[in-house]
């Protein structure tokens, strides 16, 4: 459960995996992201040209389920390896990324908006 493993513990695991498999020497930065990018689109292509009626039936049966969940854990861990190709701790970019979007989207100009902070009056 997420409130049990830390991101840490994730990342660890994670290297472990990939270092018991020699992988380490393909994760460079430039592949890690358009890893990255590829797993995203392959999350993306589960829903294209997809009503919403056939998107709820995906995401509710247990074998959309089992696939939405593969390429979202895909994503989680190219984006853990890429962050520690980078030196980056994930939690810190994070945290510091909410404090940048709350200062972008105060509460009295984006409060139910869904307006962008660049058009804000």
């Amino acid at each position: 459960m997420d409130h049990k493993t830390t991101i840490k513990q994730l990342l660890d695991e994670a290297l472990k995996i990939r270092d018991e498999r020699n992988w380490k020497q393909y994760h460079d930065p430039k592949n890690l992201a358009a890893a990255l990018s590829i797993e995203a689109g392959e999350l993306q292509e589960l829903f294209l040209w997809k009503s919403e009626k056939q998107v709820d039936a995906l995401s509710f049966s247990e074998e959309g389920k089992r696939r939405i969940r593969e390429e979202i854990a895909d994503i989680f861990i190219y984006l853990l390896f890429f962050a520690d190709s980078v030196g980056m701790d994930l939690s810190d970019t994070v945290r510091e990324k909410f404090l940048i979007n709350k200062r972008k989207y105060p509460l009295s100009k984006s409060y139910n908006s869904n307006k962008k902070y660049t058009e804000f009056d």
